[in-house]
């Protein structure tokens, strides 16, 4: 379970802004999951829940989880799609020139502060 390991480097992170902003509190954490991240947001939450219980700033604060689309781009005929829905493979041309243009990222998107 990769989720408690991104949890700790995101408390790390809000710690760090939280000291440089002279924050005493933070209520709610919004982060950005993509779809494709292969972070399970319920995870996510259960080890946000167990381990702000260890820290004074985030004691009582809620994580919210925000999803975002997996965005494939094809190189042949230069459109993209959704990438859930059609994987690797162009649902326009076929091609199999394509990349992922979003939707891989974990990203802290707002700190909400007391």
């Amino acid at each position: 379970m990769h989720e408690l390991g991104i949890v700790f480097h995101i408390i790390e992170t809000i710690e760090d802004v939280a000291k440089e902003q002279q924050l005493t509190k933070v209520s709610s954490v919004t982060v950005q999951i993509g779809e494709v991240s292969t972070v399970i947001p319920e995870y996510l939450t259960d080890c946000w829940k167990w381990a702000v219980k260890k820290t004074d700033i985030l004691k009582d604060s809620v994580l919210i989880n925000e999803p975002i689309e997996a965005i494939t781009y094809c190189e042949d005929c230069e459109q993209t799609y959704r990438t859930v829905d059609f994987g690797k493979i162009c649902p326009h041309c076929g091609s199999e020139h394509t990349y992922l243009v979003v939707g891989n990222e974990v990203q802290i998107k707002e700190i909400e502060a007391c």
